[in-house]
């Protein structure tokens, strides 16, 4: 199911064709995916050349991250944890229940949506042929508390440090009074607020693992991939109103 929707995806997407940035995020993933119960699955990471900050999963280990999200973050940890709380909702089977929801052959459809403002605009509805209210998959406050929990759990077990989580969401919470629009199609599908971000910090001061010495907070590895990114030529401009 995962692997014939990814394959959807990727010919409807606007996908980040970059061989070492494509290889850093597929390492950086697969570092919290294989340690999981599910480290069975083919895992694989693409990035998204949307400026939109939003990441999202598919079954079977498909995860797909916007390049906006790797321009906004500040630290290594901070991407990290939001690619750890994606692959907790492929874990947990959220991701699952999310596309078995969508109508058969509007996948991609649904990710387009997802992940981009193009169903926002009415040019950009008429393009993917959906109605006024678009397409978008939305998880509950339950299963993006459920995929937090799992994200502080994958960064820890990878030796990133998880405080990179909460504090993408609080980044995200600034800059939604700034720059609404840099960050609203993340919180149309990520329910997210200051209890969100309280509550994912309560976890990480109660698990021992996460204060363990030598965790990882920054490299300078992903600071020359995020400066590969921004290099990168414009992400495509959005359907006309």
């Amino acid at each position: 199911m995962g692997a014939a929707d990814a394959a959807q995806e990727d010919s409807q997407q606007p996908l980040v064709h970059d061989s070492v940035v494509e290889n850093y995020i597929n390492t950086l993933g697969r570092s919290m995916a294989s340690r999981t119960s599910r480290a069975d699955l083919d895992w694989r990471f693409a990035v998204v050349n949307s400026p939109e900050v939003n990441a999202f999963a598919l079954p079977g280990g498909f995860i797909y991250v916007n390049r906006g999200a790797i321009e906004r973050a500040d630290r290594l940890d901070e991407l990290a944890g939001i690619m750890g709380h994606e692959i907790g909702h492929v874990v947990l089977r959220h991701s699952v229940e999310q596309m078995q929801k969508a109508k058969k052959g509007e996948v991609g459809l649904l990710m387009l949506c997802t992940l981009t403002h193009v169903c926002r605009t009415i040019g950009g509805r008429i393009l993917v042929g959906v109605g006024a209210e678009g397409m978008r998959a939305h998880y509950s406050q339950h299963d993006e508390a459920q995929a937090d929990s799992e994200g502080v759990a994958n960064t820890v077990r990878a030796g990133i440090d998880p405080e990179g989580l909460p504090s993408f969401f609080q980044k995200l919470l600034d800059m939604q009074a700034q720059q609404p629009t840099a960050v609203d199609v993340f919180f149309s599908t990520h329910p997210t607020d200051q209890s969100r971000v309280s509550a994912t910090r309560r976890q990480i001061s109660e698990t021992p693992s996460a204060h363990a010495p030598g965790l990882v907070r920054d490299t300078p590895e992903f600071h020359a991939i995020q400066d590969r990114v921004k290099a990168l030529p414009p992400p495509p401009a959005p359907p006309s109103p």
